[in-house]
């Protein structure tokens, strides 16, 4: 990708809200909390959420691919040094008349940081005059958030996201024209989607104003999309959610998030799937974690006791003496994933009674006497 004319004027770390050196991780984490914040969907209306959910786009589809980002900060520190599109170039020998020439900036599609810096420092990739039209261009990618119940997550699920965005215009087909027409050679630029703008011992390459850089106008506009190509409008997406999908998880689906410009290829969806909890079950990985009450008898002497999994229930021992809080492991009843099967881990929690007869107080009082001592007096003698 060629550094475009913005990159000379916005601050793109600003635009994210972190610093020139922060790591790519930082960079993908603030992108996500900004776009989630100013998505359309969630501020229906709002124009100026709308642009700045592009703004942020914009921000890091350049910050969040590591070529992009050295290029730009390159041409940033350019800037820096007084050297722009609109400053006062470089002084010294070898520019100017008398020097290296017209020097010229390319801010088309198709060239690189050297079209730049070549032509700044005597010839190398720097290109006179002239442009090429701009390359096709992928669209961007797109984010939603998919809603499932925790036995859908578990099993696995295809179901349909329903989300608006950008997409090639069902009319025209992304031509932009009238359907049954076609686009014209641009007459301003000879189709190259580029002109050139002398400014001193400068020459600067410019997208054209008259096509916008992409080689050719529409005569007779697309009533759908007014010539652009592309339309907002709702869609249905269907996806594969596989069994055992946890909460927080992003599945991808190739090339169906934003529509490409001039011919290029859409951008990809992300569907950010969010989890309900169970009433019973909870998970750790691919293990289920189940809690199971016993009674006091049944901790103190043992049983077998029946629970609930994700299929068929099962019988379970409490070992005699067991403690409230104890787990065992119950192999293979766990979520069932691609990549094996978990366990469930039964929690025993032993069940003291709030309200008692007669009679079982008796009892317990009896027991009480049965069981003499202090069970506390290790714990006095340690912190006398």
């Amino acid at each position: 990708m060629a550094p475009q004319r913005e990159w000379f004027e916005k601050d793109y770390y600003a635009v994210l809200g972190v610093s020139q050196g922060a790591e790519d991780k930082a960079i993908t984490t603030a992108y996500r909390d900004l776009a989630k914040k100013y998505h359309p969907d969630r501020n229906r209306g709002d124009s100026e959420a709308e642009e700045r959910f592009k703004g942020v786009s914009a921000a890091y589809d350049v910050l969040g691919d590591g070529d992009k980002r050295k290029e730009y900060d390159e041409v940033r520190r350019m800037v820096a040094s007084g050297i722009g599109p609109d400053g006062p170039g470089v002084g010294g020998p070898g520019f100017g008349p008398g020097g290296a020439g017209n020097v010229h900036f390319d801010f088309g599609e198709g060239g690189g940081l050297g079209d730049i810096l070549g032509g700044l420092f005597g010839g190398g990739r720097g290109r006179r005059r002239g442009g090429q039209a701009r390359r096709p261009r992928r669209g961007g990618d797109l984010e939603t958030e998919l809603h499932l119940n925790f036995l859908e997550a578990v099993h696995g699920i295809t179901t349909t996201v329903s989300f608006t965005s950008d997409a090639v215009c069902s009319e025209c087909r992304g031509s932009g024209a009238k359907p049954g027409t076609f686009p014209e050679t641009c007459s301003t630029c000879s189709g190259s989607g580029s002109v050139a703008v002398d400014q001193g011992p400068f020459s600067f390459s410019e997208v054209c104003p008259t096509c916008g850089g992409s080689g050719s106008v529409v005569k007779d506009r697309c009533r759908a999309c007014k010539g652009g190509g592309v339309e907002r409008r709702a869609r249905d997406v269907k996806v594969r959610i596989p069994a055992g999908v946890g909460d927080g998880q992003r599945i991808r689906i190739k090339e169906r998030g934003g529509a490409g410009a001039f011919g290029g290829p859409p951008g990809d969806l992300y569907v950010m799937v969010r989890v309900r909890p169970h009433a019973r079950f909870g998970r750790k990985g691919r293990d289920l974690t189940l809690a199971v009450p016993v009674t006091f008898g049944e901790a103190a002497l043992g049983a077998e006791v029946r629970i609930p999994t994700l299929g068929e229930p099962v019988t379970v021992k409490v070992p005699p003496g067991t403690q409230s809080g104890t787990t065992v492991r119950v192999r293979r009843r766990g979520i069932e994933t691609a990549k094996g099967t978990g366990d469930l881990l039964v929690t025993f929690e032993v069940i003291v009674p709030t309200k008692l007869d007669r009679s079982q107080k008796d009892a317990l009082a009896s027991l009480a006497e049965a069981f003499p001592g202090d069970p506390r007096a290790d714990l006095l003698e340690a912190t006398s």
